[in-house]
């Protein structure tokens, strides 16, 4: 198993799958606590080529970055397309582990956050790496 792939409901548990979210707890765990600053886990991407371009792309932000909207879609290939790739971070189904909260808006503002409480949210990620916003 992948962090970010759907079991079929007839795929059994393999215990390998259950480490690879015991390794997924752990290395949260050691981000929220400032021992961690990157991921090292398998991932797997299920969306469109655009979106599996921008969710692989963000994968490469390192902590204590970002990029805004419009650098990501050029740095993923897709060109200057910046409310296209806000869509597709806004689906981005890994967060925090692929790390969508270090997008942020072309003046530096925070324009959205898909998960956990939104903006809110992201603004305690970006605090806890030590990026200013607006």
């Amino acid at each position: 198993m992948t962090i970010g792939q759907s079991p079929s409901p007839k795929q059994s548990i393999n215990p390998a799958d259950v480490n690879v979210l015991d390794d997924a707890t752990v290395q949260l765990g050691e981000y929220f606590s400032s021992a961690r600053t990157a991921f090292d886990l398998p991932l797997a991407y299920s969306g469109t080529t655009f979106q599996e371009a921008i969710w692989a792309t963000l994968a490469t932000i390192p902590f204590g970055h970002t990029l805004t909207y419009d650098e990501l879609g050029q740095r993923a290939g897709v060109g200057r397309a910046p409310r296209a790739v806000g869509g597709a971070v806004g689906r981005n189904p890994i967060p925090i582990i692929v790390p969508c909260h270090r997008i942020l808006g072309a003046s530096g503002s925070i324009t959205g956050y898909s998960s956990g409480e939104g903006i809110p949210t992201k603004e305690k990620l970006l605090r806890h790496e030590g990026i200013p916003f607006r």
